[in-house]
């Protein structure tokens, strides 16, 4: 798709020499595509850069977007293509920002007087303008995937908050589904609340659970698990009758990890618990409890 070096220097001297007629041309054609979604200011900036970096690119001998000549032009392509996803642009009005050249190349080049010369200059050109399209749209789609995985992995953050309820305990409440990815949110969460804190108590609530099946509760132990190898022991409170129903059918085993019906029993017995330690230790605190 490259061209010679002789067309890539004829197309830097037509920029060269055109180029407040080019980039008034192709700032009109690309915000006509846009529907007055970016300022004329921002968009004429981003247009002269464009233009700026594809005549640098040009100007250092045969074209070749690949090549380490080019490293400002795909630079530039690429921080115009991460903004747009950014700011909601889709992949054609991104892509569009940089064929509208074609149509400004048109009015500088008087192709219609059937000038052989400037035909050949223009398909010279439209091949440059298609590879850097092309490398547009594959940037803004890339950008746009590590946005959505941000954005997912910001959601999974704000979906698994880990508060804490009294002094040495401190809380998981889980809504909607438990998934592997989430799961290991989870875990990871609430070990390191368990290091910030120093809760011997972590509570699990899975009250917004709408089912437990074997690849939930897996999740669960594992976090339990995980928390026992920090020194804090978890408790499961959630359990309605229709999940300790489908626990039960499932034939699940919880083995000693102590199971409430709701978060306020959970924490009654983290507080009996924690109670009961401290006056084994000959620290007692009376009313701790009661204080629940």
């Amino acid at each position: 798709m490259g061209i010679s070096a002789e067309e890539s220097s004829r197309f830097a001297a037509l920029l060269d020499s055109q180029a407040e007629r080019l980039v008034e041309r192709w700032t009109e054609v690309v915000a006509a595509s846009l529907r007055g979604r970016m300022t004329e200011a921002e968009l004429r900036q981003q247009v002269r850069e464009l233009h700026r970096a594809l005549g640098a690119a040009l100007g250092n001998g045969q074209f070749d977007l690949a090549a380490e000549a080019a490293g400002g032009l795909r630079a530039t392509l690429a921080e115009m293509s991460r903004r747009r996803a950014q700011q909601g642009f889709t992949a054609t009005e991104t892509a569009v920002s940089v064929f509208s050249l074609k149509e400004a190349l048109v009015d500088v080049l008087d192709i219609a007087s059937g000038d052989k010369e400037a035909l050949a200059d223009y398909v010279a050109a439209s091949r440059v303008v298609d590879e850097l399209g092309l490398f547009t749209f594959e940037r803004y789609a890339r950008s746009r995937e590590e946005l959505i995985a941000d954005q997912a992995e910001q959601l999974l953050e704000l979906s698994t908050p880990v508060v804490k309820l009294w002094e040495g305990v401190v809380a998981i409440p889980l809504v909607g589904t438990l998934d592997s990815a989430r799961a290991q949110v989870v875990m990871e969460r609430l070990l390191q609340t368990l290091v910030e804190t120093g809760s011997p108590y972590a509570i699990i609530d899975i009250t917004g659970v709408p089912a437990v099946d074997t690849q939930v509760a897996q999740h669960i132990l594992k976090t339990v698990v995980a928390a026992r190898l920090m020194g804090a022991e978890c408790i499961v409170s959630g359990i309605r009758p229709q999940i300790a129903q489908t626990i039960v059918a499932l034939g699940i085993e919880f083995g000693d990890i102590a199971t409430k019906a709701t978060l306020a029993d959970a924490l009654r017995h983290a507080l009996r618990m924690i109670e009961k330690s401290r006056r084994s230790n000959g620290t007692g605190v009376a009313g701790t409890a009661r204080g629940a």
